[in-house]
């Protein structure tokens, strides 16, 4: 399967295309392509640094090293934004957009809502922005920094609708044995937060009021074994606490009202 995807993706056709004529010639440089392609691959680069794409709410993201591939799991943090909207025009903010996949992907479904994407990586934001404009989204206002300092220097206090992140979660003592096709090529800081994994959850659980309208809410991303850990992080400030599980039963996505 994954031989096909990196053939259609080489050659720029469809499957359609490619059940149609199979008999079709290859020139030699289309050959090599392929080749190097499918090198990359045996070597252990994630497939979707191979074809520079990974589709996530049904929309294809260009990715490329240096830049976090989307995870079919993070949809669930866009389907509760979404459960969440008024559906009128209001402010949301993705902390550390990464590709852009989940800001793209409210802006696709809220086309009435001003959307804030920040990171503290350049290239990060340079790959969102190019996906944004390939969807002919022009609602996203792509910010650099850390967390909440971006928000400051909009001035935001108390003008956000929501705040939604998928923040690094894996701690220190983790790295060493995630995957290979992880581990040795996507970039370490979108993933790793420090010694325990719930640094930046912490950051975000207790900065978030200072931008959050009240009864509006914060949506995150946790790893696998931090749902109570991160739940005893909100205090009395917050309500409607919930904690939601992925496909596979892992508790993946929480969200608070403020």
């Amino acid at each position: 399967m994954e031989a096909k995807i990196i053939l259609l993706k080489g050659l720029g056709i469809s499957e359609e295309s490619f059940y149609t004529y199979p008999n079709r010639s290859v020139s030699q440089a289309q050959r090599l392509k392929y080749l190097r392609m499918i090198s990359k691959r045996i070597e252990g680069m994630p497939l979707a640094y191979v074809i520079e794409e990974k589709e996530f709410w049904s929309i294809p993201f260009r990715v490329c090293p240096g830049v976090l591939i989307p995870r079919q799991e993070t949809e669930l943090l866009v389907e509760k934004v979404l459960e969440f909207s008024s559906r009128r025009k209001e402010l949301i903010v993705d902390l550390g957009t990464g590709a852009g996949n989940i800001a793209v992907s409210l802006a696709k479904e809220l086309p009435q809502a001003e959307i804030v994407a920040t990171d503290v990586s350049e290239r990060a934001l340079d790959v969102a922005a190019v996906n944004a404009a390939q969807q002919k989204i022009s609602s996203i206002r792509f910010e650099k920094g850390s967390l909440f300092e971006p928000l400051e220097k909009l001035r935001l206090q108390k003008k956000c609708d929501m705040i939604v992140s998928n923040p690094p979660y894996v701690s220190e003592s983790e790295w060493p044995s995630l995957q290979d096709d992880v581990r040795l090529y996507e970039p370490k800081e979108a993933l790793v937060a420090g010694r325990t994994g719930l640094e930046f959850i912490k950051k975000l659980v207790k900065g978030a009021p200072a931008f959050l309208k009240p009864r509006r809410y914060l949506c995150l991303e946790i790893g696998h074994g931090q749902k109570e850990e991160t739940l005893s992080l909100f205090g009395d400030e917050w309500d409607d606490l919930r904690c939601i599980d992925d496909l596979n039963g892992i508790p993946r996505v929480i969200t608070a009202q403020l």
